[in-house]
This record gives structure tokens, sequence and C-alpha cells, in this order.
């Protein structure tokens, strides 16, 4: 999905010699399914890495140029998506719709920010899911937990949550479907900024903000129309987008079956995304997860709760990026608006006093969820916009860069977050409330948040 030249992609790093790809299978590897059947579980691994891959090693090393970029400050990444994708969900409306949102974001970014956006979706392979328990118990059964559609079905049903391998094929059919049409829908003109205006979503026209955006809209088609008189042609770099895809790399069965080798690089890709990162409750420093990440050539980046001390984060920076490439690790903090305050400085004064160059990114969904009276899963918009407020406070105290935001949100009409520009209730979340796992952002409260964070940086001064 990139267009970068090929004389501005960096090499690959060359791989460590103590790795390779299944060298994770002799650490610790938490968050793993038990599948019953070893002999279809290797079965199905094998099938896995005869397919074509998903993404290729020049859109990986194009990537990973353009974040090292926004580490010095220089672009801003725009990273979200889905909690977690479903089967069900693969289909062209809602595909395009995740799509909208993100071109839509990045427009506002871009616009207010004065930057280039990387934007990554977090999609096409997010089908894995952490979960806090093994088991579920209702009314007195006991059966294994839904971990994602890649893993076992969220019916609760003995048979249905069995952890089945041929599922992570479904879900690499079902990922090269979704990247095959985003990236058909960039190729053909869908991202192209003389016509932002074909990027709304009709549920939306009635929004608080629909006005400051149409205004946006038009105040871009009223440049771009300027600048191409000036050259005296049609600028055709503006037909088309850079885009890019994430998950959580969780599922290590997976994982490693997508891992390759390539022709005139160095090195071991990942190649079923191109910015896989870890997840908090599998980042232990001696578990299976850095290990495997720690010798794949991708960028790459971990999340950081507020549980983490400065020396644990240290010695997981060295691991993962030893030879301090630029763009190769993010740190994904994601503290709560009522802990960053109190833990993200010491981190951020502990990696800047090593002279380690990441990429700061902030997830304010995670450390602020909660349950509601009735019952639902949800976070408080209030929530959410005080941690992104605070982080860009506390980075600009430390002397360092908030390169970008990780967000959970949709194209859809969902009711899952309570506040925002409508204000919704706890009433409201019964409405249209669709996550299997953690709520979401709609349309509405991320394009609240993009103008939130041009906002923001500009006060600041960056």
């Amino acid at each position: 999905m990139s267009m970068t030249p090929a004389s501005a992609i960096p090499p690959a790093a060359a791989p460590a010699a103590d790795w390779s790809p299944s060298s994770w299978r002799g650490k610790p590897a938490l968050q793993m399914p038990t599948y019953p059947d070893a002999d279809a579980l290797a079965a199905t691994s094998d099938e896995l890495r005869a397919l074509p891959p998903l993404v290729t090693s020049r859109e990986i090393l194009a990537l990973k140029q353009q974040l090292a970029e926004a580490q010095e400050g220089k672009r801003f990444l725009l990273q979200g998506g889905d909690c977690a994708e479903t089967f069900a969900e693969c289909s062209s409306d809602v595909i395009s719709n995740r799509l909208k949102v993100l071109l839509q974001m990045s427009l506002v970014l871009v616009h207010g920010l004065k930057l280039p956006v990387v934007r990554v979706g977090r999609f096409a392979g997010q089908y894995a899911k952490p979960r806090s328990a093994d088991t579920e118990t209702r009314d007195g059964v006991t059966l294994p937990t839904y971990r994602g559609d890649i893993v076992n079905s969220p019916d609760f049903d003995a048979q249905a949550r069995i952890p089945d391998p041929r599922r992570m094929v479904k879900a690499h059919a079902r990922s090269a479907m979704t990247m095959n049409f985003v990236r058909s829908l960039i190729d053909g003109g869908f991202a192209d900024l003389h016509h932002p205006e074909y990027w709304g979503l009709g549920w939306v026209s009635q929004s608080p903000h629909a006005a400051d955006y149409q205004k946006m809209v038009a105040g871009i088609g009223d440049a771009v129309r300027f600048m191409e008189t000036l050259a005296g042609r049609r600028m055709q770099s503006l037909n088309r987008v850079d885009f890019y895809t994430s998950h959580e790399a969780l599922l290590l069965h997976y994982e490693e079956s997508q891992t390759r080798q390539v022709p005139r690089a160095d090195g071991w890709f990942n190649l079923s995304t191109h910015f896989p990162w870890i997840g908090m409750r599998t980042a232990a420093l001696d578990g299976a997860h850095v290990e495997y990440f720690r010798g794949i050539s991708n960028p790459v980046a971990v999340k950081v709760g507020p549980s983490v001390t400065p020396d644990q984060l240290l010695r997981v920076i060295d691991a993962l990026n030893p030879d301090d490439e630029p763009g190769r690790l993010g740190l994904i903090h994601r503290m709560g608006a009522g802990h960053i305050a109190d833990k993200l400085p010491a981190l951020l004064d502990a990696v800047q006093r090593e002279g380690r160059r990441v990429l700061w990114i902030c997830d304010a969904m995670h450390g602020n969820t909660e349950s509601t009276s009735n019952g639902y899963k949800t976070r408080r918009f209030a929530n959410i916009r005080s941690e992104i407020e605070q982080a860009f406070d506390l980075h600009a105290a430390a002397g360092t860069h908030l390169g970008g935001v990780h967000l959970e949100m949709t194209g859809e009409n969902v009711t899952e977050c309570l506040g925002g520009a409508r204000e919704l209730t706890e009433v409201d979340l019964q409405r249209d409330y669709r996550s299997t796992v953690d709520p979401r952002l709609n349309y509405e409260q991320a394009l609240e948040i993009a103008m939130l964070i041009v906002r923001k940086r500009g006060a600041i001064g960056e």
C-alpha cells in the first residue's frame, strides 16, 4: 500500500544469530489457546506457510522509515480500528466505513497539524484478543473463554469454545480479502484528496461537527485547486495515500507461519502485517512474545501500562531494539486518565536519559475501561480526552515528542462509549452496543478526538 521511493527505504537489520521464527517455543507463552489436536495444529501451520503473504517487505521498510520521521516530530501516527475483528463483519460496508473514518481523521490532522500523517489500521488481522481469565462461567456452566474469531467462537457452547486451528486459515483468508478491498479502494481513487467529500458517512449528516468538517473539506479543495492552477497540471500525488495495517501478534503459531525471508533483503519479516505489537499482558522480558518480536525486521510496538517500571522498560527496549534503529520501536503507553500524570514522567525521563530512540504513542482507550450499573463494558469520552491532553502536556514538559495515538474505533453508528458531542448516557448504550470485546469510539467521537489533537498540539506550541 506504499508508494515510497526505493531510494528512501532503509535496509532491514541483520537477524539475531540465536533467533529463529520458532525460538519462541522455548519460552513461557501467555494468552495462548490450548489446542486439543496437535496434529491438526501442525497441518494447519504447514498450510499457512504455503499461502501467499499479505504484505511485502518493501511496504514494511517504507513504514519503518515513516515511523522514524514520526519519532523526530516530522510526521504523526494515526493508528486505529476495531478492538477485535469478526469473520461476520468482513464485508464491503464495514471495511469501507473503517477506512472512511481513518481518512477523515487523518484529513483533520493533516490540515490542523500541517504534518504528514502515517495511517495505520487495526484490521486485516486483528482477530485474536487477550483475556483476563482462561474460562468463563454462566449459570453454573464453565467453558473456555472466547479469545477471538481466529481461535474459537463467542457462542456460549462447549463445541464452539474449543480452540480450532482451522480458524487461522479463515482469518488469513479474511485478512487477505480485507486488504485486497482496501488496496482496490485506495488505488481506485477512494482516498483522492480532490474529492474528500466522498468519504462521508450518511448517518452522521446531523453531527455537531459536520459543519466544521465540511468547512475544512471545502478549504482543502480550494487549496488543491489553487496549487494545481499554479502548477498548470493535476497533482497526481493527491490521488492516493499510503496505508498500512497492524494487529496484536498474540497467536504465535499464526505469526510464525507468516514469518519469512525474502530475496534481496536481510532478516526475517512477519508478512501478515506491517506493524505488529505486543500487548501489556504478554510483554514479559523472558516470555515467548518478546522472544518472537526481537527477531523480526518489521517495525514493532509494545503496550506500556502503569505497572511498568523504568528499569523494566529499558530492558524491553534493549531486547527489542538493541541497535537503536530509527523507526523500529514504538512504545504505546496506556495508563488511564487517573494514573498517567503519576506513572508516565519517570518512563519518559529514563528513556530520554539513556538516549534511546523510540516512537511514543498514546493509547487513551485501554486504561479507561469500566463497567456501568446496567452491565455494559464502556469508556467515558471525558477520560479518553483527558488522557490524551495530559499525554501532550507531559511529553512537552519532558522534552519528548508524542508521535501518535492508538484508538479503538469504528465507522458504524454504535453506542459503546459514554459522552462525546451527543453526550451518550448509560441508557444509550443498550441502543446499539455491538462489540464482542471492548467498547469503541463511533465516528462522531473519533472525529472529535482528531479535532482535540489539533487544538491541543497547537496549544502546547508543537
